[in-house]
């Protein structure tokens, strides 16, 4: 049984979806005894506990065969898409953090391998006093952080690694994420990995390569392949 892993972003738009998509899709291809080609699979879990809008939960459940409802992969729901504590407010309803927590109790007593994708970063609220940083120490959770590979990718890096360091956050590493096919010397020259690790002194988990099919199961698993895995499926 691997840890509970959360799965947080520098900045929007960075990649964590496909992270932990790749993630996902190598658990089921390498490591899930229990999948088959009737039955969904019943050691892999996939956890967003709070979205705003279509997107990710409805990703998931279309892309992957999981032993989990659309409630089951985010209980909380807004139609709105913008910040979900920003959504909560314009659509009348209350952030029930006992709501998320006893669906994430019951995922992590369940399965065997449980990937959390973060609603944002680590500073981004989640209710007006609670950011993601506060509910990955409280929950404590391992987290990944996932930094583009683009300009602006080193102080994005430091500076959520100085929030995570703050906030008492375990950070197992980065996994730097294209979202095009790079060179490895535009890598080299946009989001350096070893300057970044050694200024963020934090490890380097790999660079996730971009995938152009989302869908693709296959070719997200050969993806996830390309980092160092075992140190992050632990």
């Amino acid at each position: 049984m691997t840890k509970p892993l959360l799965i947080v972003g520098s900045d929007t738009g960075v990649g964590k979806t496909v992270l932990t998509a790749a993630l996902a899709a190598y658990w089921l291809t390498y490591r899930d005894l229990t999948v088959s080609q009737t039955e969904p699979s019943k050691s892999l879990g996939i956890y967003k506990p709070l979205q705003s809008g279509k997107g990710d939960r409805e990703f998931y459940n279309q892309t992957f065969s999981l032993s989990q409802t659309l409630a089951e992969i985010t209980p909380l729901y807004f139609e709105t898409p913008i910040a979900p504590a920003i959504a909560a407010y314009k659509e009348g309803k209350a952030i029930d953090l006992g709501l998320i927590w006893q669906h994430f109790q019951k995922l992590q007593q369940q399965k065997e391998c449980l990937l959390v994708e973060s609603m944002g970063g680590l500073g981004s609220p989640i209710t007006d006093e609670y950011i993601v940083a506060d509910l990955a120490r409280d929950w404590a959770l391992d987290v990944i952080l996932v930094v583009p590979v683009r300009l602006g990718a080193i102080s994005q890096a430091i500076a959520n690694v100085a929030l995570a360091n703050i906030q008492k956050v375990k950070l197992r590493g980065i996994v730097l994420s294209c979202s095009q096919v790079y060179t490895s010397d535009e890598i080299e020259e946009l989001a350096p990995p070893q300057m970044i690790s050694r200024l963020a002194s934090v490890p380097i988990l790999g660079i996730l390569p971009y995938v152009k099919d989302l869908s693709d199961i296959s070719q997200l698993a050969r993806a996830a392949s390309e980092l160092d895995i075992e140190r992050i499926l632990i």
